[in-house]
């Protein structure tokens, strides 16, 4: 689609510009990791998060880095920092730990990501790839080396005699 016909003043474009900001904040916390409220359930041991939209999750203090050794009276003095729910912070223990890193370890997100992401399989994918596996395997990324005029053989690979022979050449010192 061509949109050659179409002319906006400044004043319309800044209107468009301006309601694209406000729909990009109000829809901010449904894709960013961030913190609203974090508390201490010592009967389970769990440090629990509440992010912006709505979800909860817990980890254990032994899983953030200067809360294993404190205690639950210490672990209940939780806040959310101020830069917005970034991280949860502890100001006795002078612990930060943040959301988005916690949630990425304690879920192994890098481990299942790539196979969860690249895995996927269709009966399409097989048949091309027998298909290409026909052809010789999948195409090349860079152009095949040259090969010699003479008998078609690779410059650099040599038959076992030849270089056997100027192995021997070599140490000898004849032709």
């Amino acid at each position: 689609m061509i949109y050659e016909d179409i002319h906006l003043t400044d004043e319309e474009a800044a209107k468009i510009v301006e309601e694209s900001r406000k729909n990009r904040a109000n829809d901010e916390h449904l894709v960013q990791p961030w913190a609203v409220k974090a508390w201490y359930d010592a009967p389970a041991n769990l440090v629990m998060v509440q992010m912006r939209n709505g979800c909860v999750f817990g980890f254990p203090p032994r899983e953030g880095q200067g809360l294993e050794n404190a205690t639950p009276e210490q672990l209940a003095k939780v806040s959310i920092e101020p830069s917005g729910g970034e991280a949860v912070h502890w100001e006795e223990l002078d612990a930060d730990i943040s959301v988005p890193g916690v949630l990425f370890r304690l879920l192994n997100v890098r481990g299942w990501y790539a196979r969860w992401m690249g895995s996927a399989t269709s009966e399409a994918k097989a048949a091309a790839a027998r298909e290409n596996g026909k052809k010789g395997g999948r195409p090349r990324t860079r152009p095949a080396p040259a090969r010699d005029k003479k008998d078609g053989a690779h410059p650099r690979i040599e038959a076992p005699a030849a270089r056997r022979a100027r192995n021997r050449n070599r140490i000898t010192g004849g032709d």
